[in-house]
């Protein structure tokens, strides 16, 4: 039962597209002649570890396997690198973009129970882009609101970068593979080398749970009534975050990244 409570219905076998409990005491008195009253299983669902949580959306031709190479073969490119760059500290950096704009999320939040509590909402489209960058290991990070999310806001967010890595130092910047991030037209200044993820692997980098936690914490639950409300509080927050370094060490810290 647990293989198949984790891997969810088969909608064409099981006629649903999530279990409930009333769905999965059907499915056992069906496929295994067992009665449960849906209490019963749900007191056996809870003791066995399992909660009703929300899925992270993954693409459908997301390469596992791709991942795990990657990490696997991640201490010998940081290897290569640094015999390219002897002699200079080597700052592992992450970077991502974060559309934050007039439709804001709705975080959870503490009611009685039986009511259903409400919050303020938009469905204006104004919206501005967050280039952000973290170096885990110093508590650093580097960071731009701008307009528009393409090649020359990459470029600028790359000089920012490069102005923050620490003197004599040279950063590896860990990208997805938008298209600018990777392009031949970027202009990659002396103290970085960029390496980009896995195509579709957004769970390798961290600024993913970065966006989160800023969104959960500043960003949610607003109303942006004017494009500059949008660019002053998604400054003010990145800026909050850039005040805590030990935040940015405890989201943005992985093990197969950081213990080589």
């Amino acid at each position: 039962m647990k293989t198949r409570l984790e891997e969810g219905p088969i909608p064409a076998v099981h006629g649903v597209v999530r279990w409930r409990l009333c769905d999965l005491c059907g499915w056992l008195h069906e496929t295994y002649g067992v009665t449960l009253s849906e209490t019963r299983l749900g007191q056996i669902i809870r003791r066995e570890g399992f909660r009703l949580l929300t899925a992270r959306p993954r693409h459908y031709r997301q390469d596992t396997k791709a991942q795990d190479i990657f990490k696997k073969e991640f201490p010998g490119v940081m290897a290569a690198i640094r015999s390219r760059h002897p002699g200079k500290d080597i700052e592992i950096w992450w970077s991502d973009e974060a559309r934050i704009g007039q439709k804001t999320k709705l975080t959870r939040r503490w009611a009685k129970r039986g009511t259903r509590p409400r919050a303020v909402a938009d469905l204006r489209t104004r919206s501005a882009w967050i280039f952000g960058a973290i170096c885990p290991e110093k508590g650093a990070a580097a960071g731009l609101v701008l307009p528009v999310c393409n090649l020359h806001g990459m470029q600028l967010h790359l000089a920012e970068i490069s102005r923050t890595v620490a003197q004599g130092a040279h950063a590896v910047l860990i990208v997805d593979q938008a298209a600018w991030h990777t392009s031949q037209k970027l202009d990659v200044p002396y103290n970085i080398t960029i390496l980009p993820l896995p195509p579709r692997a957004p769970e390798l980098n961290p600024v993913e749970n970065l966006w989160q936690f800023l969104r959960n914490t500043w960003l949610s639950n607003r109303i942006f009534r004017t494009y500059d409300d949008i660019v002053d509080i998604a400054c003010h927050a990145w800026n909050q975050l850039v005040d805590q370094p030990w935040r940015i060490m405890s989201i943005g810290l992985r093990k197969w990244a950081h213990r080589l």
